[in-house]
């Protein structure tokens, strides 16, 4: 049974930084695809960043040089630095993690689609 559970939200002002956590358990996180998703009340959930050894390292514009994905196979985690946050980032964020056994390209890695996984989420405000 595959466990993803995620850790690091909170609140900031705008500009401070969160690091997000998602640890894995009966998944390993070198394989495959993993992503983080966020959904703000009201609006659809979208694809924030995604990383994997069967996927390119994607990130949405609206975070591109404020965000970065890492993995750390030692630790099974991945992780989400936000930097330079901003009130727009207020949402919650989701952990996920996929099993396809083939690279997935395009704009394929920030679909929720090609996830099978996900955890419970984990709220960031940012306040102005």
């Amino acid at each position: 049974q595959v466990q993803l559970v995620e850790s690091g939200g909170g609140s900031v002002q705008s500009g401070g930084s969160l690091r997000l956590s998602c640890t894995a358990f009966g998944y390993t996180v070198s394989n495959y695809c993993m992503g983080w998703f966020r959904q703000a009340p009201g609006k659809e959930r979208e694809g924030v960043a995604a990383i994997g050894s069967l996927c390119s390292t994607t990130y949405a514009d609206s975070v591109k040089g404020r965000f970065t994905i890492s993995k750390d196979t030692s630790k099974n985690t991945l992780y989400l630095q936000m930097n330079s946050l901003k009130p727009e980032d207020t949402a919650m964020y989701y952990c996920a993690a996929g099993r396809r056994s083939y690279y997935i390209g395009g704009g394929l890695p920030l679909a929720a689609s090609s996830y099978d996984y996900w955890g419970q989420g984990t709220q960031v405000t940012v306040s102005s």
